[in-house]
């Protein structure tokens, strides 16, 4: 397909350039004596009224009819293609009228639009280009906004907003080039479908006027002697059906190409460096904190009352079930939270700087200096359209100042750090394999020297070697740096061995922190004794289940009143089910939420297989 593919676009390239010289005069040349005469060896496929050569005129009409319905595509998609990757970056207001205005838009056949159009703009090839550029617009815009809407939630596009780019940078850097290529492909296809409606326009004379011509005007033509003559009507048909046919083809070629190759590859003035940790010494203190998400059933609290803090150079675990809160708790800190979502607290302060008393400007300068993300899957966070140098590169010059060579500088510096090469920066991110692409992500981290390094499950995708690795370097950023980590994972085990300090979370609440030396054996939490007794080893009985956790999560949507495990809990009792336990501090840094703890002199109790 590819060859017969490519074969019969360059005929039609060859016969757009060479057709007018060639063919022109015989085309544009009348003969009396030649009035529509039929196929013959002088005239193959015959003579018009005037007595022109059909077959000349066909082929001179090659490059009109190609250039005006790529005219017609190109504006359409000019037009379209913006209106609906817009969406991506716009704020929910203007995302829901514009996406309310593409509807609307599509509601109306886009063939009686173009008719329509045709006939305001008046008949003429201007008009009717015009015409199907505007009737090309809503599926334009609805694709880029299809496309769009799976760039608008990735990792990378969040961080470029931290860094305080512009709506307009927004789409033309991180939006539209990663949806350019499916764009590309349908922008294709489309010149085939607007080569046939421009020629419907002219054959129903709303399109190029005499003198001028293209195929459907002499298919119009040729039409009204079909019977007795029918290759002056079956020639121009032809020949739009070879050009569609060929623009077909193309897209599916290419297509097809695409998906065996795989994913396709500012100067703002200079902040000052971010204040160190506050007077009491914490480079992170929360205090109340609460998310809410609004659903169609209703408004969920997926983080409820969550208090925690870190000091400099502590690593702080946070673990629980998936679905328990830890990541929306770390993106609430990161102000990195989905649109819709409602944030309170009572005190959220990082490096000393209080977050609500700072401009949303100030904020987002404060949090992209003093805070790193490390998110679970590097392959949304980096962008996979530009290289790692610029993407390394980028929070410094934007929030530094630094210039492009000394940016590139520090960008390969910070490879080295973790065991990378210089050469990375010119890669991207699709070159590049898991476990380096998540070394990439702490060395973006390291670029800006943060005080505070959110690891929001970053060796889950990785293998055991990986994985070890990744927390060997978190281990040595945080003793050459004395940057606080916040470590969360579901991976009990890996938890004790990295973090000094381990929080446990359930149903959005903190219900236990512990040191983390004493989480295997003096965990008081029933819960808490559960995840770790779901913990393999290999003196485990292979001939039985895996140990879990038995029951279910709470609904979100009917939160009861007392604790949140008491459904799940084997030392429960009805007081359990009527009040909720708060944080009881059982000294030497051991908290608990619970009604009945587990004593400590008890074993790890046996969890039943659910």
């Amino acid at each position: 397909m590819a060859w017969a593919t490519a074969v019969m676009l360059a005929s039609l390239v060859a016969l757009a350039l060479v057709g007018p010289p060639v063919w022109g005069a015989a085309a544009d040349h009348p003969d009396p004596s030649a009035v529509l005469q039929g196929p013959s060896a002088e005239h193959p496929i015959g003579t018009d009224s005037l007595g022109r050569d059909l077959l000349a005129r066909i082929l001179t009409a090659t490059r009109s009819s190609l250039l005006l319905a790529l005219a017609a595509v190109l504006l359409g998609a000019a037009a379209g293609v913006p209106l609906g990757a817009c969406t991506a970056v716009l704020g929910r207001r203007g995302r829901r009228l514009t996406a309310g205005l593409i509807n609307l838009l599509l509601a109306f056949p886009a063939l009686l639009v173009a008719m329509f159009l045709a006939v305001v703009f008046g008949a003429g090839a201007a008009g009717a280009v015009l015409a199907l550029a505007a009737a090309g617009v809503p599926g334009f815009a609805r694709l880029a906004q299809t496309l769009a809407a799976g760039v608008a939630g990735t990792d990378h596009l969040a961080a470029a907003r931290v860094l305080g780019l512009r709506r307009h940078r927004l789409l033309w850097r991180h939006v539209l080039p990663n949806i350019a290529e499916p764009l590309l492909l349908s922008t294709t296809t489309a010149a085939g479908t607007a080569l046939v409606a421009l020629s419907g326009l002219s054959f129903l004379g709303l399109g190029v006027q005499p003198p001028g011509y293209d195929w459907g005007q002499l298919l119009g033509q040729g039409l009204d002697r079909i019977y007795a003559e029918p290759l002056p009507a079956l020639g121009p048909g032809l020949a739009v059906l070879y050009a569609a046919l060929t623009f077909q083809l193309l897209g599916e070629v290419l297509a097809g190409n695409a998906a065996r190759r795989g994913p396709a590859p500012r100067t703002p003035a200079p902040t000052p460096a971010p204040s160190g940790p506050a007077e009491d010494g914490l480079v992170l203190q929360v205090e109340d904190l609460s998310v809410e998400l609004t659903t169609p059933d209703g408004t969920i609290r997926p983080v409820r009352g969550v208090w925690l803090s870190l000091r400099p150079g502590e690593a702080v675990g946070l673990v629980g079930e998936s679905g328990s809160g830890k990541s929306l708790t770390a993106l609430a800190i990161a102000d990195l939270l989905p649109y819709g979502a409602r944030v309170s607290r009572r005190t959220l302060r990082l490096l000393g700087a209080d977050l609500a008393a700072l401009t949303p400007k100030e904020r987002d300068r404060h949090l992209a200096t003093g805070l790193s993300v490390i998110f679970q899957n590097p392959a949304s966070a980096l962008n996979p359209s530009l290289r790692i140098g610029a993407q390394l590169t980028e929070a410094v010059r934007a929030h530094r100042g630094a210039s492009r060579a000394q940016a590139a500088a520090e960008a390969a510096d910070a490879l080295r750090r973790v065991a990378l090469p210089p050469a990375v920066l010119r890669s991207r991110s699709h070159q590049l394999s898991g476990g380096q692409r998540q070394r990439v992500m702490i060395a973006s981290g390291l670029m800006v020297r943060p005080g505070l390094v959110i690891a929001d499950e970053p060796t889950t995708a990785l293998d055991v070697t990986v994985q070890r690795q990744i927390t060997r370097l978190l281990t040595d950023l945080r003793r050459d740096t004395s940057a606080a980590i916040l470590f969360i994972s579901h991976d009990v085990a890996l938890v004790g061995e990295f973090c000094e300090r381990v929080l446990v979370m359930y149903a959005g609440t903190i219900v236990e922190t512990l040191p983390a030396d004493r989480l295997a054996d003096g965990a008081r939490h029933p819960y808490t004794r559960a995840l770790v007794a779901s913990v393999p080893d290999l003196t485990a009985d292979r001939g039985r289940p895996l140990p879990t956790v038995e029951g279910a999560p709470p609904d979100p949507l009917a939160p009861s009143p007392g604790c949140p495990f008491e459904p799940r809990c084997s030392r429960r009792r009805d007081h359990c089910a009527e009040q909720a336990p708060a944080l009881e501090d059982l000294g030497a840094g051991h908290r608990v939420a619970c009604w009945y703890p587990v004593p400590v002199a008890a074993a790890p109790e046996t969890v039943t297989a659910s």
